[in-house]
């Protein structure tokens, strides 16, 4: 869709990146849309786990965007360079995906396009989400929305998405799990030689288990990647946040194992690993890496002082019909 450049900010003095929008591409309003549409929400997210974009403008009726310049490679081509990844490894650059990702959605917009060709990683480690040109906002998305065209990478893209039904924060939960499978794994959980098929996939078929692949990865950490991949939306954790808090939780119980006393019992856990209930990781405290979700809590809070307010307006109303010493 677009070449990218490294140039030099003459103003500022800086290393920066230009992309261009395509010749080709230029002519079509869709594209030239869809890449003003990356320029805006990109420029409305300030956040370490996402490239930041400096401006935007049309010159020789070429688009380009002006971006923070990132030196090392987007994830994919560095998969591709090291196969399988270490355990601390994989769950640092998902969990900083994660914190990208989950930042965008508190800002309402769902990505629509996470993939490892959309994130670049520095040399030490540090990961930035890009590409924001399919992104949705929130408030525009009809849940019983439907279309004939889909937007996306079919390796990657949610069951949903691959069935034209309207994305959700799930949808890249969903994109998330497939990298967190393909990281830990060194395979995609599925594979086709159409997009056809890919998307049938995704819909219909279950991904083999991470660990009939790779048996050194925990039995939890399995749990969580296929929960994540689960068709429904519903069934998965709902936002990229709460994935990157599961994920926080699961390290930090897994890098800090606590002491099991000697009951003279045999456990099922791989060596190593602490015991861990599965189904509600214990959430740790000190982490301030995602946010709480004050919105869903105040909306709570606003019904629970409703409902309250109307006791003693019917207790006024008993207490009139039902005058004392009557």
């Amino acid at each position: 869709m677009a070449l990218v450049y490294r140039a030099r900010d003459l103003m500022l003095e800086r290393q920066v990146a230009i992309k261009v929008l395509r010749e080709d591409y230029s002519r079509d309003e869709d594209f030239r849309e869809h890449f003003r549409q990356e320029a805006r929400a990109a420029a409305n997210l300030s956040h370490p786990n996402i490239v930041t974009v400096h401006d935007f403008g049309l010159d020789a009726d070429r688009l380009f965007i002006v971006m923070e310049y990132n030196p090392g490679v987007d994830l994919k081509t560095l998969m591709d360079q090291r196969g399988t990844f270490s355990l601390s490894e994989t769950l640092s650059l998902i969990i900083q995906a994660c914190a990208g990702i989950g930042y965008a959605h508190r800002a309402g917009i769902v990505h629509c396009d996470v993939k490892p060709h959309n994130m670049l990683v520095s040399n030490d480690m540090r990961l930035k989400v890009t590409d924001f040109g399919i992104a949705r906002a929130l408030a525009s998305i009809q849940p019983d929305e439907k279309t004939d065209v889909v937007w996306g990478s079919p390796q990657y893209f949610s069951p949903e998405q691959a069935s034209g039904d309207a994305p959700s924060p799930a949808s890249d939960v969903y994109s998330l799990g497939v990298i967190l499978y393909e990281l830990l794994t060194g395979q995609l959980p599925f594979d086709a030689d159409s997009p056809a098929e890919l998307a049938r996939l995704h819909r219909v078929a279950l991904p083999p288990p991470p660990r009939s692949i790779n048996p050194e990865i925990p039995a939890p950490l399995e749990q969580i990647t296929l929960k994540v991949l689960s068709k429904e939306p519903s069934a998965r954790y709902r936002t990229a946040d709460q994935l990157g808090r599961v994920l926080l939780s699961f390290r930090q119980q897994y890098e800090n194992p606590v002491a099991q006393p000697q009951t003279g019992l045999t456990s099922t856990q791989p060596a190593g690993l602490p015991e861990m209930k599965t189904a509600a990781f214990d959430l740790p405290l000190e982490d301030h890496v995602f946010d709480i979700d004050w919105i869903s809590i105040g909306l709570g809070l606003l019904a629970v002082l409703a409902v309250g307010g109307l006791i003693p307006y019917w207790l006024a109303i008993w207490f009139y019909l039902n005058p004392v010493g009557h």
